[in-house]
């Protein structure tokens, strides 16, 4: 299959990858074509997916299974009136059903816009309106079925509900029985044209209207880089991205590149995180490969290695934020498997990347997946020298590379800020070493300056995590109380549980203790000289530490 959509399939060396790296795409490429149905045709008894719940429902998947199901799919919302152009958003959680109705949205043309379970009401309407959404498709938990109904009325757009049960509440379709009454879908003369719009993705992020990134069919194809060449699967892997399918990290994970490979796709469909229980799910399924954000690996390696099999694990990767240098030392002790870190964004695929023929370093993000030009940009616009920090960016004046969005949708002023004069703008700083190592210092915006001084948050993070005492970590700059130094270095930190009862005297020894650790790890000014101590960190829907939320919370306690 790589054959296909590669002019050279192998490499032997970061250099041989850099220089002859060259993507391949057919004339009217879609993915649930082009990939799945041929391997259903090539491969049909190839088992694609094992599916395992927390209720101990398993279910596995060939790919002939695969096609036929997506195909009976895509004709069920071909009879609703679900085409060509429609967006059709999908709050489906790790069901099944989400990967059938995927492939059957590439395949009548309509675009799929995946979102998490956590939105609230508010966000539906959102959503519906900004994208005029004509179907949700949802799993049929009550709690999620009510936001939906509650928020239709205001969803001037929206014409069809479709619930995959248990429930499905009156004025609702029920997916499984149109599916299985209905026609499977035939091509025929259906193609598309490789640049039209494929997926979209209301991103996170950290102001109060998410930003609507729209990507084309050539995304999919993208992410080849993803799984063969940062993944580093084979048609022989078994491979679990710990992801909900409302996040852009699932199709990174376990939907594209991984099919495009012709491996297998685990997928845990579970309520609750238990760290145990993932570690126990890699043994009885033989997983060989496994990717998860730095958060689960932070509180994977709390528990008792000695009580679970991980023989079969062979390969583990991370992106999503940055990685703590503790953590991946520690991953390493416990298994003997370094993780190979990435980077990329809602708006790309992989960019930077810790690739087979390099050498894996505490806390770097790898270097440049050679389909994307990427350079450092300095302030003023030049590029930065090996030491120097800049802002990752994608120079596109030759060649818009596959992967990078279309745009944001509906909003070009937006898209320009970002993307202008030949270069897209990631807004993350980083700097570079001698070797072509990329190291991330934080967005831009999240920066402290201090004493004259510019602290990463994740220099002082990545301290603050080799302390025993602290899970996670998050740090912000405040004003000084003093009114010396502009603003000082705060630390908000999650205590390990060995240390959750600790008050008066005793919590301000280990606020010292933290305090002290930090400065005999990194540069003394970078310390934090407040800490505060919570139970939880704000987060993102897609599991990201909101450093801009704990900055406005303190901003509102400011006199």
């Amino acid at each position: 299959m790589l054959e296909r959509f590669l002019k050279q399939s192998s490499f032997h060396s970061m250099e041989d990858f850099r220089e002859h790296l060259e993507l391949v795409v057919p004339e009217h490429f879609n993915f649930a074509y082009d990939v799945m149905d041929a391997w259903a045709a090539e491969a049909p008894d190839r088992t694609a997916m094992i599916w395992a719940d927390d209720h101990g429902q398993e279910r596995r998947v060939t790919f002939a299974q695969i096609k036929d199901e997506s195909d009976r799919v895509a004709g069920y919302l071909s009879s609703l009136g679900i085409g060509r152009g429609d967006m059709v958003m999908l709050i489906l959680k790790r069901r099944y059903a989400f990967w059938t109705t995927m492939l059957a949205l590439h395949k009548i043309g309509a675009i799929a816009i995946p979102a998490t379970f956590l939105l609230t009401t508010g966000d539906i309407v959102y959503r519906c309106k900004s994208a005029e959404i004509k179907a949700i498709l949802c799993c049929g938990d009550a709690d999620i079925l009510e936001k939906v109904t509650v928020a239709e009325p205001k969803c001037p757009y929206l014409e069809r509900m479709i619930s995959i049960g248990p429930l499905v509440p009156e004025g609702w379709e029920d997916f499984e029985a149109g599916v299985a009454a209905a026609t499977p879908w035939e091509r025929g003369s259906f193609v598309n044209n490789p640049e039209d719009p494929l997926l979209m993705y209301f991103t996170s992020g950290t102001s109060d209207e998410p930003k609507v990134v729209l990507h084309s069919h050539t995304y999919a194809l993208s992410h080849l880089v993803t799984a063969a060449f940062w993944h580093d699967l084979t048609p022989e892997d078994i491979h679990l991205t710990y992801s909900d399918s409302g996040w852009g990290k699932a199709v990174w994970g376990k939907l594209y590149g991984q099919w495009i490979v012709g491996a297998c796709v685990f997928v845990y469909d579970h309520e609750k995180f238990v760290p145990a229980d993932l570690l126990r799910l890699i043994g009885k399924y033989h997983i060989t490969s496994f990717c998860a954000p730095p958060t689960i690996y932070r509180y994977l390696i709390r528990e008792d290695f000695s009580q679970f099999d991980l023989r079969s694990l062979q390969k583990c990767c991370t992106a999503g934020e940055a990685l703590n240098p503790a953590v991946f030392e520690q991953w390493h002790a416990l298994t003997g498997i370094w993780i190979h870190e990435a980077f990329g964004q809602t708006e790309t695929a992989l960019t930077l990347g810790t690739f087979p023929w390099m050498e894996p370093r505490p806390g770097s993000m790898g270097m440049p997946n050679p389909a994307y030009d990427i350079d450092l940009i300095k302030p003023d616009g030049t590029p930065a020298a090996p030491g120097e920090k800049g802002v990752i960016a994608i120079r596109t004046g030759r060649r818009k590379p596959l992967g990078l969005f279309l745009g944001y949708y509906r909003n070009p002023k937006l898209t320009h800020k970002a993307w202008h004069d030949g270069v897209y703008y990631t807004g993350d700083v980083a700097w570079r070493d001698e070797d072509g190592y990329y190291w991330f210092l934080g967005r831009n915006d999240d920066l402290i300056k201090t004493s004259g001084y510019r602290v990463s948050p994740f220099e002082v993070e990545s301290a603050l995590m080799t302390h025993p005492a602290v899970v996670e970590c998050a740090v912000t700059g405040i004003p000084d109380p003093e009114g010396l130094r502009g603003n000082v270095v705060k630390a908000t930190i999650v205590l390990a549980r060995e240390y959750g009862g600790l008050s008066g005297e005793r919590l301000d020894r280990l606020r010292k203790d933290i305090q002290d650790h930090v400065k005999r790890s990194t540069a003394p000014y970078k310390y934090p000289r407040v800490i505060t101590f919570v139970e939880a960190l704000p987060k993102t829907i897609s599991g990201k530490i909101r450093h801009v939320e704990i900055r406005q919370n303190d901003a509102r306690k400011q006199p």
